[in-house]
């Protein structure tokens, strides 16, 4: 297995959600008793629903959008993949893991909370992003939103299931449906390898959860 394999996959996953951080220390918050009740509908080739707030679209791709709530400072992204397991699986080895397992709507969900900051810079108070990864994996086609709540903004996303979630990304949940698509995106493409190419970089990412971390001492 080549080093740039390897070099590609990490590279890869801080593109997508920045520099990640730990995992938020477990505990129980209420929402708001404020909390909005305007509702955003969007919908596309493979899933559709209603924000929380005033949601306006930034990026309109086939298998990828992009919405703002430039009110509460709050950025969702939506995809799909045919294997998100797999990229979940990538993602563990920056630290996201320990996922809720939660059905909602008819869906199953793994929801996960986590922090990041932009690249390059030490992570603060005062610059890290909440984040929660929200993914369901069917039979052919596997489902992601990514809730990016700004260090700014006013709603309160540090706690698991504090009023980030049980405002915004629970009622979201709920009014969610998938849909099956034609020529999902495969995840090896993503990251620019081929099937096989990706299939040796999961080997190495299932030996590392497995807690064979001297795998990686080559890539050091």
């Amino acid at each position: 297995m080549e080093n740039k394999n390897i070099i590609i996959i990490v590279a890869a996953v801080v593109a997508v959600i920045a520099i990640v951080g730990v995992i938020f220390a477990t505990g129980i918050m209420n929402g708001d008793d404020s909390a909005p009740t305007e509702t955003t509908k969007f919908k596309s080739e493979f899933m559709e629903g209603s924000f929380v707030g005033n949601v306006t679209l930034k990026d309109d791709q086939k298998f990828m959008q992009s919405y703002e709530d430039k009110k509460n400072k709050i950025t969702y992204n939506i995809s799909t993949v045919d294997d998100s397991d797999a990229l979940m699986d990538v993602y563990y080895l920056q630290g996201v893991m320990n996922p809720e397992h939660r059905t909602i709507n008819g869906n199953d969900w793994n929801i996960y909370f986590t922090q990041a900051v932009e690249s390059n810079e030490t992570q603060t108070a005062d610059n890290t992003m909440n984040i929660i990864i929200c993914q369901s994996q069917g039979e052919k086609q596997g489902y992601l939103i990514y809730s990016i709540i700004e260090a700014k903004s006013k709603v309160n996303g540090t706690t698991i299931y504090g009023e980030a979630y049980t405002d915004y990304i629970e009622p979201l949940l709920k009014s969610i449906t998938l849909k099956e698509s034609s020529d999902v995106p495969k995840i090896n493409d993503q990251f620019g390898l081929s099937e096989s190419e990706f299939a040796q970089q999961m080997d190495l990412v299932q030996q590392v959860k497995a807690g064979n971390t001297s795998v990686l001492e080559e890539y050091g």
